[in-house]
């Protein structure tokens, strides 16, 4: 019988994709992009939610 290996949940909104780096169309002194890093509101930058059971019971 195979085994299977437990998997971290992805978040549903950013599919994992928890951060994204956007350009302001500024440059700065030294003649590189000024960027802003952006994390999904919904998992704060992790990628991944915690499974609804323990959001519920708060831990």
């Amino acid at each position: 019988m195979s085994q299977t290996t437990p998997t971290a949940r992805v978040c549903r909104d950013c599919d994992g994709f928890a951060t994204a780096t956007i350009t302001t169309g500024l440059r700065t002194i030294d003649g590189t992009r000024n960027t802003i890093r952006v994390h999904c509101p919904s998992c704060r930058g992790l990628g991944r939610t915690a499974p609804t059971a323990l959001v519920r019971a708060g831990k």
